[in-house]
């Protein structure tokens, strides 16, 4: 069993004020605790990935703030208080500041983060 706490899961991204720290828990699972800026669209680091969008399922809960995921189906606002998933196949935008906990598939998970950072 695997607890984490954001000040002790190490920072895997961060710049332009997006910190996303990320830490396995277990089952081939990763936990991370994510903070995006207000104004931060992630659809630009997606590029190259099929459709140009995240590839990885996500579960988690929103702590802070508002996001517009942006999928091939439409668009749909999350809010400060929900749990959610994330189907592979989405880019967000945070409409305001915004913290996360999620539990995503780590080896998917890796491979997204791996192709955000080449982005630069």
């Amino acid at each position: 069993m695997t607890a984490a706490t954001r000040e002790n899961t190490p920072v895997a991204l961060e710049g332009n004020g997006v910190e996303v720290r990320m830490q396995e828990a277990g089952g081939d699972m990763t936990v991370a605790f994510i903070h995006l800026p207000e104004g931060t669209d992630m659809a630009p680091a997606f590029k190259g990935l099929k459709d140009d969008l995240c590839q990885c399922p996500h579960w988690g809960y929103l702590l802070k703030g508002r996001i517009r995921m942006r999928t091939p189906s439409g668009e749909e606002i999350y809010e400060a208080g929900q749990a959610y998933y994330w189907s592979p196949g989405h880019a967000p935008e945070a409409l305001e500041d915004s913290d996360l906990v999620e539990y995503s598939p780590t080896a998917e998970f890796n491979e997204v983060i791996d192709h955000v950072k080449a982005q630069g």
